[in-house]
Order: C-alpha cells, then sequence, then structure tokens
C-alpha cells in the first residue's frame, strides 16, 4: 500500500478533494433550498437532475476524450463545476439549480472518468486492486470531510458556496502536473439488457432498487434533515455517518461473500436495512439514535451494491464484465434519477417520514426478491472475489476492480 501511496498520491489527493467539494455542495443545497423556501418537491427535481447528469456523462465524455483528449476535457469540465458551485448562490431558484445540477453532475462524470483513467494506467497490475481500495477510500474520506466544513459558516451566505468552487480547482493541479501519461481509450464490447438480465435477473433488479436507495441518501439526506428541523451540525453528522458506516463495513461485508452464498448476504443486509428504517419511523429517535440508523444504513447500501456487481459477474466469462458493468451502471442511473423524485413525492405526502418509508421499501423489495431467486436457482461456484466499488464509480473504476477481482482469484490454488 505505501508503494502505491508513494506512486499515485498527487492524483489521490486529487480525487480527495474533488469528493470534498461535490460532498458539500449536495448537502448544503438541501439546507438552502429550506432557507430560500423551495419546497420538497421542488428540491428533489434539484437532487435528481444530478444523477441524470451524471448518467449522461458515462455516455457521451468517453466519446469527447477520444476526440479531444484527456487533457482538454478535463480542464474544460473543471471550469465548468467551479462555475456551477459560485452560481449557486447568485440564482436560488429550484429551476436555475435543476439545470446547474444537470450540468455539475455531467461534469462530474467526466472528472471521475479522467481521473479514474490516469489512476489505472498508473498502476501495475499487481498493484491495481490495493489502487482502486485507496481510490474509494478517498471518495468516502472526502464527502466525510466535506460535512465538517460545513460547520465553518452560515449556510445563508456565499462562503460555503466558494469553499467547494476552490477546492475543486485546487484539485485539478495535483492531477494535471501528475507524471502519469494519459490512458487510451478502447471501445467497449456491448452487451444488450435482455443478455444482462438473463444472465442475473437479481443483479440487475437489485442495482436498480439500490441505485434508488443510494439516490435518497447523497440527494434527500440534507434535504430531509432540513425538513426534520435538525442544525446544519446534525444534518453534516447525519451524512457523514452514512458514509462512514459504508466505509468501515465494506470490508467485513466482503469477506464474509468470499466464503458463502452472496445472496443470503444480500438478503440479511437488505431485512437489515428495512428493519432500521421501519424503527426509525416507529420510535422516532433522537440524534443519537438517528446517526446510528444513518450508519447502519451506510453500511448496507454500499457492500450491497459491490455484492451485487460480484454476484452478477459470477456469471458472466471475464470477456463479458466490462460490458456488464457499463450495462448494469446505466440501470443504477435509471434508479438514481427516480430515487429523489419519488422520495420528494412521499415526502409531501407523509412529512419527514417518507424519507425512511422509501428506503425501506425499496430495501424489504430487495430481500423479498434476493429470497425468492434463491428457490429458483443454485449458489454459483464463486468465480471472482469481492471488489470494493462505490455506488457513484463510473465504468472506468468499476472495469478496474473486477479486473483485478478476477485476477486475483485466478491466482488463487484449485
Amino acid at each position: 500500500m505505501l508503494t502505491v501511496l508513494r506512486t499515485t498520491w498527487p492524483l489521490l489527493l486529487g480525487i480527495l478533494l474533488l469528493m470534498v467539494g461535490n460532498g458539500m455542495q449536495g448537502t448544503l443545497l438541501g439546507i438552502r433550498g429550506k432557507i430560500e423556501d423551495i419546497s420538497t418537491t421542488q428540491m428533489s427535481v434539484v437532487m435528481a437532475a444530478y444523477f441524470g447528469g451524471f448518467l449522461l456523462g458515462s455516455r457521451v465524455v468517453p466519446e469527447l476524450i477520444r476526440q479531444v483528449g484527456h487533457v482538454r476535457v478535463f480542464a474544460a469540465l473543471g471550469s465548468l463545476i467551479s462555475s456551477v458551485l459560485i452560481l449557486y448562490a447568485a440564482a436560488p431558484h429550484w429551476i436555475a439549480w435543476a439545470l446547474m445540477r444537470l450540468l455539475i453532475g455531467f461534469c462530474f462524470s467526466g472528472v471521475y472518468i479522467t481521473a479514474e483513467s490516469w489512476l489505472n494506467a498508473g498502476t501495475a497490475n499487481e498493484n491495481r486492486g490495493q489502487a482502486m481500495s485507496a481510490y474509494m477510500i478517498m471518495q468516502m474520506l472526502g464527502i466525510i470531510t466535506a460535512q465538517f466544513l460545513m460547520n465553518t459558516a452560515d449556510p445563508a451566505g456565499y462562503l460555503l458556496f466558494v469553499i467547494p468552487s476552490v477546492l475543486v480547482s485546487l484539485s485539478f493541479l495535483p492531477i494535471l502536473l501528475s507524471t502519469q501519461p494519459a490512458p487510451q481509450f478502447s471501445t467497449l464490447k456491448r452487451m444488450s439488457f435482455g443478455s444482462l438480465f438473463r444472465a442475473s435477473p437479481l443483479g440487475c433488479i437489485g442495482i436498480f432498487l439500490m441505485g434508488g436507495v443510494f439516490s435518497a441518501l447523497f440527494g434527500m439526506a440534507s434535504v430531509w434533515g432540513s425538513t426534520k428541523g435538525l442544525s446544519v451540525r446534525e444534518i453534516s453528522a447525519f451524512v457523514a455517518a452514512i458514509y462512514a458506516g459504508g466505509l468501515l463495513l465494506q470490508y467485513p461485508i466482503g469477506w464474509l461473500s468470499d466464503h458463502g452464498d452472496r445472496r443470503v448476504i444480500v438478503l440479511g443486509l437488505s431485512v437489515l436495512g428495512a428493519v432500521v428504517s421501519l424503527a426509525t419511523v416507529t420510535l422516532q429517535p433522537g440524534i443519537w439514535g438517528l446517526l446510528l440508523a444513518a450508519a447502519l444504513i451506510g453500511g448496507v447500501a454500499n457492500p450491497v451494491y459491490s455484492l451485487l456487481l460480484a454476484y452478477t459477474n459470477d456469471f458472466l466469462d471475464q470477456s463479458d464484465m466490462a460490458a456488464a458493468s457499463a450495462g448494469l451502471l446505466f440501470i443504477n442511473g435509471v434508479g438514481a434519477m427516480a430515487g429523489p423524485l419519488i422520495t420528494g413525492w412521499l415526502m409531501s405526502l407523509l412529512g419527514p417520514d417518507g424519507f425512511w418509508a422509501y428506503i425501506g421499501l425499496l430495501l424489504a423489495m430487495l430481500a423479498f426478491y434476493a429470497g425468492w431467486r434463491r428457490t429458483r436457482r443454485p449458489t454459483p461456484v464463486l468465480d471472482q472475489s469481492f471488489a470494493v466499488i462505490a455506488p457513484s464509480a463510473t465504468p472506468v473504476a468499476v472495469e478496474a476492480a473486477l479486473e483485478t477481482a478476477s485476477s486475483d482469484d485466478a491466482d488463487k490454488p484449485a
């Protein structure tokens, strides 16, 4: 790991700063929306726009990079991100915010693709697994750090919009000044959604449902906190707890997944998440209970996403994994776009409890479907080790992580 950090620290530092900036703007808009008297339904449109832009970027940006190169695309998207982060405060209207969130989602998708490509190309095969693990840790640490920075100024002012803009601008320095050469993009083999579903119905349905869960957590947690009447400090702690739980539980659950039926683990985690959601609505706990619930939900959502990717690839040849990962990410993106919209609608009907009702319902549906699928197909031989993959990763990171997991598994003695 020390070797990886020594050779990739400029890229990892840049990724950390990027995630701090992105994490701040997501939480800040949810809090500022309440201050500007923007309704929950309108804020749900604002939050959903980010995931629409992210999905569009993952499809369009690779072709842009092939046409004009990494550096130009990276610089152009980075300048747009910095501009939008400042303009949020200048145009506090939900339609303007939705359009800016759509643009910033597109840009962040492209920036992540570029940064992940450089990281992937700059590490040797034997170190790629450690590099991708470090990358995922930097992502989560960046979002957690962002929540602490939320308490440095008044969200009704301008400074909290300036800070992420500056951090995103600074993040490009270590990446663009890195000595790692810009990688080449290759055309991916395509896999139809029908073929993907036939290979793993649970993977497709599960990834779609988890897209809704993740987007509700990432996009609507601060909106829920503002509606609930929590303070800025409490909202930022709540969002940080979501990612801290995911960071802490990824590896223990990953170890379990390599030693048993992954569907059983998906089923168990989904039941746990549904029970936590129901208990939160029923008991109406104080802030410490809410932080525990956030950590548990985050500890469920992140590992289940990785589990479903690994489970799907248990039924695929290695040559099909890249195409399958791109297809699954598209399915996840569709679910993510719907997440904030449905969450906002439920919150307008049920109040703040609609946030937990939506998450609990999706996890209960996943638990039911995973249990039913166990009766339809025998437990597969584990063809691939568990790979730590964040739900916000682009196809570049997912393919690198899956390739490393597959090669590690191939090296194991029979």
